[in-house]
């Protein structure tokens, strides 16, 4: 038993995780197990008799006064080190984050004959760390407030705006252009206002017919109408005691819009099919793209029900009026992508931020998003450049380069209309152009009156 310890030992070691390296006093290598062969990438015949210094570990050499790398062992120093995080190099180059712990090794007499350490190689978990803290940076910004990102002077009074409306139950109207983030307003309102700890509820008027959209607000009973099988509770009840988030409410029919009103008035609700009232604590935060001052004039909005909901209007600025958040808009989104992706892009060339900056962005954040998510597709560097841009943004960026603040609704139709030209009139090649969906692009060309099938009738 007693002969063959040592080579019982040596199976102990050769099963260990962790790299094991044992040196001599002048620091010359005598024994590696096999976990140090695998985790820096050389073998043991490349290892055994070379000095330490072939592993190039940052904590075991320093500068002296003339600038020289010179050998700086705190092993046989102080005779011992624990849980020293170090850096290694592999044998093909790439650097090794680790935790080092070593002990001097003495002789019968006392005397230190050498030493011997264990590597711990702690790469995986830094990454998970880096990973947290980015997680940590998306989830709360220090450039932003409650996922909405900037720093400009236009977006910190919405923060303002935000914080004084959430303290209070009246009803809220968010107005911007499509892709602005009044979902994200919404949300901030919710979670700084005094119903945080009560529902949020969303619903979108535009995605509903008249009839499904009213079910979907008040609840049906059962029988109602046809397949109604049960019982619904609706999302105005589904709100109660917390808030309930209207978005495009300019697309409400108006035979909705008197009942909405009826709602806001009386605080209570009826089921499709029924006639019992349900009463109801429900706080509306309602958001538009649309000129509802525009849409009661033609009728198409009801003037009591724009009243009973602009009591405290917050209007979001489009991403063109404040182009200096841009860069932390692209820095906090190529963050959000890559981590989704996994693919090591660090972040976009001058030239690119320079065009991303001067661009009119008709889609907005919404459209940044969009162009960055191309980008990440087509990039296989680690750094996004012009090419990398969808196809048509050169052009587009040259339709839309005005002075900042020099835009109008007639320089955002021009463009519109030049990209749908060349596009030759491709809805789905034009939105690509944009960096938008087809159902922004539709909102955009519904927005600027632009009838695709007439304009090129009218070209041809």
């Amino acid at each position: 038993m007693r002969d063959n310890l040592q080579e019982y030992w040596k199976t102990v070691i050769d099963t260990m995780m962790d790299g094991v390296v044992v040196v001599d006093r002048e620091g010359s290598i005598l024994s590696v197990n096999n976990a140090l062969e695998r985790i820096m990438g050389y073998t043991a015949a490349e290892l055994v008799g070379r000095q330490c210094e072939i592993l190039d570990c940052d904590t075991c050499f320093c500068l002296d006064e003339d600038g020289r790398r010179t050998k700086k062992c705190e092993l046989f120093r102080a005779g011992a080190v624990v849980r020293r995080r170090c850096r290694l190099r592999r044998k093909d180059g790439r650097p090794l984050d680790l935790v080092k712990n070593a002990a001097v090794l003495r002789d019968r007499h006392g005397e230190v004959v050498g030493g011997v350490e264990t590597l711990t190689d702690i790469t995986d978990l830094l990454a998970k760390e880096q990973t947290i803290k980015e997680l940590k940076s998306l989830l709360s910004p220090s450039d932003g407030f409650e996922g909405i990102i900037g720093r400009s002077a236009k977006i910190l009074g919405v923060y303002e705006l935000i914080r004084n409306a959430a303290a209070s139950d009246a009803p809220i109207i968010i107005y911007g252009e499509s892709g602005t983030g009044k979902e994200l307003v919404a949300n901030a309102i919710h979670r700084q206002g005094r119903r945080k700890r009560g529902p949020f509820v969303k619903v979108s008027c535009a995605a509903l017919n008249e009839s499904l959209l009213e079910s979907e607000l008040f609840g049906h009973i059962r029988g109602a109408f046809t397949g109604a099988e049960r019982d619904r509770q609706g999302r105005f009840e589904a709100a109660h005691k917390g808030d309930l988030f209207l978005d495009e409410i300019g697309d409400v029919p108006l035979s909705t819009q008197i009942k909405l009103l009826r709602v806001l008035q009386e605080k209570e609700v009826e089921r499709v099919g029924d006639h019992r009232p349900i009463r109801i604590d429900t706080r509306i935060v309602a958001a538009t793209h649309r000129d509802l001052v525009e849409l009661c004039r033609e009728e198409r909005f009801r003037e009591d029900l724009y009243y009973r909901l602009n009591v405290i209007p917050i209007s979001l600025p489009a991403l063109r009026e404040r182009a200096e958040d841009i860069p932390l808009l692209v820095d906090h989104f190529v963050k959000a992508i890559r981590m989704r992706t996994e693919k090591q892009i660090r972040g976009v060339t001058e030239a690119t931020l320079e065009r991303l900056m001067a661009y009119q962005w008709p889609g907005n954040v919404r459209e940044l998003i969009n162009v960055l998510e191309y980008a990440f597709v087509v990039c296989e560097g680690d750094l996004i450049s012009l090419n990398h841009l969808p196809p048509l943004f050169a052009h587009a960026h040259r339709a839309g380069s005005l002075k900042k603040g020099d835009v109008t609704k007639i320089d955002q139709r021009g463009q519109l209309i030049r990209i749908l030209e060349d596009a030759g009139g491709n809805r789905q090649r034009a939105a690509e152009a944009l960096g938008v969906s087809r159902v922004t692009l539709w909102k955009l060309l519904k927005k600027h009156d632009i009838k695709v099938e007439t304009h090129f009738k009218t070209l041809s």
